[in-house]
Order: C-alpha cells, then sequence, then structure tokens
C-alpha cells in the first residue's frame, strides 16, 4: 500500500512516515497541499492514504482535501487530517471537506495505528499470505 504524509514540519514528515512505512506502507512526502497535488497528478494510481497536516503555506489541508474530492480518479484516497487543530468545528469541517479522519497532534504511534486499523488499512504482510 501508498501512502502520502502532505505537511510543511519536514520533522513531522518523517515521524509519520516511519511510522506508516513500519505499518508496511510505501511512503512519499510533501511540503504543502500543492506539492501533494503535483505528485497525485504525476503519477497514473493515487496512494492509498494521505496523512495532511492542517496549517501548512501555499495550499492548507482543507484546501487541499477539497480539492482532492473534487476529482472523480482521487476519490479512492482515504485522507487522514493530523493536525493541531483541535477545536470541534475545524473537526466539523475538515470532515465535512471529506476527509475520513482526524488525529490531534501530538499522537502516539499506536494512536496513529489506531485509526489505520479504524479505516481498514492494514497492509497485508507475508505472514498474512499463508
Amino acid at each position: 500500500m501508498r501512502a502520502l504524509v502532505v505537511d510543511d514540519s519536514r520533522a513531522m514528515r518523517r515521524i509519520v512516515g516511519r511510522i506508516l512505512t513500519d505499518a508496511g506502507f510505501e511512503v512519499q512526502e510533501a511540503g504543502h497541499g500543492q506539492e501533494a497535488l503535483d505528485l497525485l497528478t504525476e503519477h497514473d494510481t493515487p496512494p492509498d492514504l494521505a496523512c495532511i497536516d492542517w496549517n501548512m503555506p501555499v495550499m492548507d489541508g482543507l484546501e487541499f482535501v477539497t480539492e482532492v474530492r473534487s476529482r472523480p480518479e482521487w476519490r479512492s484516497i482515504t485522507l487522514m487530517m493530523v493536525t493541531t487543530e483541535s477545536e470541534q468545528s475545524r473537526i466539523v469541517r475538515a470532515l465535512a471537506a471529506g476527509a475520513h479522519e482526524y488525529l490531534i497532534k501530538p499522537f502516539t504511534a499506536d494512536a496513529l495505528q489506531e485509526k489505520l486499523d479504524l479505516l481498514g488499512l492494514v497492509p497485508l504482510t507475508a505472514g498474512d499470505l499463508a
């Protein structure tokens, strides 16, 4: 499975990317929403998951979610906000725009894994194929 981590913080991209890699994902990174859109258009097959920060320059996370949801070819992407924005109104806005799940920073690796489990995004391992 493939994942895209969209965050303007390189450290946060690495943290989320490492957790996803350990969970069996192949990870790509983008520093803001527009860069993420550019990556999506470069590939024929969209990623299975995108983890998106809200507050970023150029294009924020909510704008990214809205744009992805407006494109039929990207509707299969599971979108998870991973952000410090914890106000209920923000969570509602993100979910209404098309995000599937919302994880508030700071978080633990277990919390992210629980969200993946909830979304049914647990990549198959060699042991699962036996």
